[in-house]
C-alpha cells in the first residue's frame, strides 16, 4: 500500500495518509465523503483509468487505511493534507473531484491554497456552501438533525451506520437501488474508522461555512447533485452552490439519492470523464452556466 506523511501527532508519530494511484494522464483526486474512505470510488478507479487518466483516491485521516490521529479534523486541517498530497505526488493541472464532506475540502483547498496546482474542481452530492440553518442561512438543515446524528453515533454507532447506509442510498420499502452486499460493504468501510474522526468530521461539515470559499474559485466547475437526496438535500446544498457559481456545469440527477457515484455510476463516470476531457463549466462571464435534468 501507498502513503504519504502529512505530519506527527502529539506522540511525535507520523500520521500517513493512504492512497490509490493507477493510470496514467490528466491527474484526478477524489476525495471521499463521510463516513466512508478511499475506496468507495471502486467503479471510478476501474473506470477513468481506461480514459487516459491518472486517479488518486486518498483516505481521509481518521478513515480506511490512514492514521487515526486523535485530532486534525476540522477543514483546514484537511485541506493542508491534500495539499500536501498534491505537492508529495508532484501534481499539476489537476482536476479535483469532492463528494459530499469531501466537496469541503475541496473549497477550502481554492480559498487556504490558492487552488495551486489545480485546472478543475467538481462538487457532487457536496455538503457547499453552507449545511447549517441560521438566520443568513434560512435553506440550510435544522440543528436538531446534526444532534440527533452525534447523539446516535455516540450511543450505538454500528447501528446508525447500517441505518445511515440506507438513507445514502434511498433505500426504502418499495425502493432498493444497492444490494445489502453492498450496504454490508459500505459499512466495513465505515466501521474501520476512528470513532472519534466519525464524530469531529460530522461536526465539521454541519457547521463549516463555505461560502467565503466558493468566492475564490476560478477555475472550470462542476456540479452534480441528486433531486431525491435526503442526505444533504439539494434545496439547501446544490442549488446554492450552483447560485454562487452561476458559470459551473449544473447537473441535476432526476430522482437520484446521494450516493449517485454507485447508483448512477455509468451517467456519472461519462459525465465526470467529459469535463475533465474538456472545457467546460467556464468561470467566465461568458458563456453563462447550464442545469440540466436527467
Amino acid at each position: 500500500m501507498s502513503f504519504i506523511t502529512v505530519g506527527t501527532d502529539s506522540a511525535g508519530d507520523d500520521i500517513k495518509i493512504h492512497y490509490q494511484d493507477v493510470g496514467t494522464g490528466a491527474p484526478v483526486v477524489l476525495i471521499h465523503g463521510w463516513p466512508l474512505s478511499g475506496s468507495m470510488w471502486d467503479y471510478q478507479l476501474a473506470e477513468l483509468p481506461k480514459h487516459n487518466l491518472r486517479v488518486i483516491a486518498y483516505d481521509r485521516r481518521g478513515f480506511g487505511h490512514s492514521s487515526k490521529p486523535w485530532d486534525g479534523y476540522e477543514y483546514d486541517t484537511l485541506a493542508d493534507d491534500l495539499k500536501i498530497l498534491l505537492e508529495t505526488l508532484d501534481l499539476q493541472e489537476v482536476t479535483l473531484v469532492g463528494f459530499s464532506m469531501g466537496g469541503g475540502e475541496v473549497a477550502r483547498y481554492m480559498r487556504r491554497h490558492g487552488g495551486t496546482r489545480v485546472a478543475k474542481v467538481a462538487f457532487i452530492s457536496a455538503v457547499t456552501p453552507y449545511l447549517l440553518q441560521t438566520d443568513d442561512n434560512p435553506e440550510g438543515v435544522d440543528q436538531a438533525v446534526f444532534d440527533e446524528i452525534l447523539t446516535n453515533l455516540q450511543q450505538d454507532r454500528a447501528a446508525f451506520l447500517q441505518t445511515f447506509g440506507k438513507q445514502f442510498y434511498g433505500v426504502n420499502l418499495l425502493s432498493h437501488p444497492v444490494s445489502q452486499a453492498h450496504l454490508d460493504g459500505d459499512f466495513a468501510r465505515a466501521y474501520v474508522a476512528s470513532h472519534k474522526a466519525t464524530l469531529d468530521c460530522a461536526q465539521a461539515f454541519a457547521t463549516t461555512d463555505f461560502r467565503q470559499d466558493l468566492s475564490y474559485i476560478n477555475v472550470p466547475t462542476l456540479i452534480i447533485h441528486g433531486d431525491a437526496d435526503k442526505t444533504v438535500p439539494i434545496e439547501s446544498s446544490g442549488e446554492l452552490t450552483a447560485q454562487a457559481l452561476p458559470h459551473a456545469e449544473y447537473l441535476v440527477y432526476e430522482g437520484a439519492p446521494h450516493g449517485l457515484y454507485f447508483t448512477e455510476k455509468d451517467r456519472f463516470n461519462q459525465d465526470l470523464i467529459a469535463f475533465v476531457q474538456n472545457s467546460v463549466g467556464s468561470p467566465t462571464p461568458e458563456p453563462a452556466g447550464s442545469t440540466t435534468l436527467y
